[in-house]
């Protein structure tokens, strides 16, 4: 438990001073925000009592929650997001009674394929690591045991680590979900309204809008995704940011052989087989991103290399069609973990964004957090690795003293 506090302290208001003044509404937290992060912390937040508005640019989901995998992984977790991770995935087997919704959630594992004795080894020496800190959700899996979970695989492969709680989900129908239960829970919902300027009002931010619209509140989410940092530079936090282009192909309908999600020691690959049949294939292939024009733009010759995985691995769909591809913007941090916690610079102000793509697992959990900095002014929830601090240059205003902690290599 990392026990971090923020130096806020907020508290949600019964009657936000101002509004029986006749004044603009004023909220206790303003969310940027409307993918399946933002729609997770005003979900959160509003059911603890809190009043909310999330403001959206375009509409719920454009962009990385629209575009994503729903791939629900603890497999080959960085050891500094795994706590959170697992408590993630605890919510996600009660992800009904969150959101009235499975979200299309199947656990039926993840697995990493080792295609040589020695990427078996890289996997047992994980798995041996993670028991030796009391993690039991891994397994390494031999041949029988893998011929059976997927009885199309390639007789080259010699073994596979496991986590058998692991699985995927259907995007659309968490977004539809998250969505449904925000609003029904009395949170605003603002589209096709980007934000402009945030700025100090007393103890408040008054968050303004495109066309001069604006919201008053003690509290602001940032989870706007790519342009998180742009939003976060309007608070005086200049943390660095990259984007992401993940791309990813689906094929014709198959008949059923595959129920895990399938990823290759060593190589860029994620397979697996949705409820339709279709084959659902990416792995972190990069198209190419445009933050400005707000555009992604697939590279056939490096999906190509997708495609080239999954048949070394499963040759039976080497002549299967490809129906369709796509590319989403995300945002991508330099060591890969996302930014969850206060703002170094500006009290109340709270960051979820640079999930690097691997964030539609923790969507509940972060919204858990956040809901714990808005409503009771800390968490004792494992962040301690997430801070923003850590990414900011040495000398910015809020950047830690410390140097950068080393990375945790993962087996991607």
């Amino acid at each position: 438990m990392s026990g971090i506090s923020n130096n806020l302290g907020s508290k949600v208001s019964n009657k936000a001073s101002g509004e029986a003044a006749g004044a603009r509404p004023v909220y206790d937290a303003v969310v940027i925000g409307g993918g399946l992060h933002g729609l997770s912390a005003a979900l959160h937040i509003a059911r603890g009592g809190g009043r909310v508005v999330v403001v959206e640019k375009h509409w719920v989901g454009r962009h990385a929650s629209g575009a994503t995998a729903a791939g629900v992984r603890t497999l080959n977790r960085d050891r500094r997001e795994l706590d959170l991770s697992l408590e993630a995935m605890d919510m996600w087997h009660a992800m009904e009674s969150l959101v009235g919704d499975d979200c299309g959630f199947h656990a039926n594992g993840q697995i990493c394929v080792a295609e040589s004795p020695a990427a078996l080894e890289k996997l047992q020496g994980r798995v041996n690591g993670l028991r030796a800190d009391g993690y039991t959700h891994e397994e390494i899996i031999d041949t029988d045991e893998l011929r059976r979970l997927l009885p199309d695989l390639s007789h080259h492969c010699v073994g596979a680590s496991i986590a058998r709680r692991d699985g995927a989900a259907d995007p659309h129908r968490a977004l539809r979900a998250f969505r449904r239960s925000a609003l029904q829970a009395g949170v605003e919902l603002i589209e096709h309204c980007g934000v402009t300027a945030i700025e100090r009002q007393g103890q408040d931010w008054r968050v303004v809008g495109e066309g001069g619209r604006a919201w008053i509140a003690p509290a602001v989410v940032n989870a706007a995704g790519a342009w998180s940092a742009r939003i976060a530079a309007l608070v005086g936090d200049d943390i660095p940011l990259a984007t992401k282009s993940s791309m990813m192909m689906v094929s014709e309908r198959l008949r059923p052989f595959i129920k895990p999600v399938v990823a290759i020691m060593g190589r860029s690959l994620s397979f697996k087989q949705s409820d339709q049949g279709t084959l659902v294939i990416g792995g972190g292939l990069q198209g190419i991103p445009d933050l400005d024009k707000e555009t992604s733009t697939a590279r056939m010759k490096v999906l190509a290399k997708g495609a080239h995985a999954a048949t070394d691995l499963f040759p039976s769909v080497s002549n299967i069609r490809i129906v369709r591809v796509w590319a989403g913007l995300e945002a991508k941090t330099e060591d890969l973990l996302p930014v969850v916690g206060p703002s170094p610079n500006a009290p109340g102000v709270f960051h979820a964004f640079g999930f690097s793509g691997h964030g539609f697992e923790l969507v509940p959990v972060v919204g858990a957090t956040l809901a714990d900095f808005v409503l009771r002014g800390g968490t004792r929830r494992p962040i301690q690795n997430l801070t923003a601090e850590r990414l900011m240059a040495p000398g910015t205003p809020g950047a830690a003293p410390a140097a950068k902690p080393p990375v945790d290599p993962t087996v991607f």
